[in-house]
């Protein structure tokens, strides 16, 4: 009995440290993994999700450690670095904002003054959809395009390659999709503009329009 007592004390004390040198946690899915079937499948955001962003986020957490951006927020980290540490601190920002942009119940258009914009700027609903998704194939490689406001609100499409992040641009990020590989192909193969296309029916506009108006 004591033994069995030693050894939680031992796992609690392990967790406990663990959980103070990591400041930085993977996000808790908002929906279950196969929610967004079939746009995304299970397998694909088991893999996108529990794989990929976890090791994005282990790997800032070893990065951080003991250095200036230890304290700061993801936001200014993405700002203010550069390298691999700036690479991994993207790519844990640009999922997390991907993943909670979606929802089984998502899709339609967004309303309001972001809908506004979003005419006022593009014309109509339909052109900004093949604007964004016209970036998103045309982008070269690996990386993200996103829907950003500038600091008077307007709006702008971005290409951002490998992890960067509008917010190093002094942009607010909106809307993100991702053309990493790992991202569609084991649901689309090489078809990467079937996979933009198809995003929309998950969208959640109501997170969406809530960034819009922070």
């Amino acid at each position: 009995m004591k033994k069995i007592i030693y050894s939680l004390i031992i796992l609690f004390t392990a967790m406990t440290i663990n959980a103070q040198n990591n400041k930085f946690t993977l996000l808790p899915l908002p929906y279950p993994a196969e929610a967004l079937e079939p746009v995304i499948s299970k397998q694909t955001v088991e893999f996108h999700h529990g794989k990929h962003l976890l090791a994005y986020v282990n790997n800032l957490n070893n990065l951080i450690n003991g250095t200036e951006y230890e304290n700061m927020t993801l936001e200014d980290i993405v700002a203010k670095s550069d390298g691999g540490l700036f690479n991994n601190a993207g790519q844990v920002l640009n999922h997390n904002l991907y993943f909670t942009q979606f929802s089984p119940d998502g899709g339609g258009e967004p309303s309001g003054e972001l809908l506004q914009s979003i005419t006022g700027q593009w014309g109509s609903f339909e052109n900004f959809k093949k604007e964004f998704e016209k970036s998103g194939v045309s982008l070269f490689g690996s990386g993200w395009v996103w829907l950003s406001k500038d600091s008077n609100g307007k709006l702008i499409i971005t290409q951002e390659p490998n992890g960067s992040n509008p917010v190093a641009k002094g942009l607010v990020p909106l809307l993100g999709f991702d053309v990493w590989e790992h991202s569609y192909y084991l649901d689309y193969q090489n078809r990467r503009a079937d996979h933009l296309s198809e995003l929309w029916k998950i969208i959640n506009w109501k997170e969406v329009e809530a960034r819009f108006e922070k």
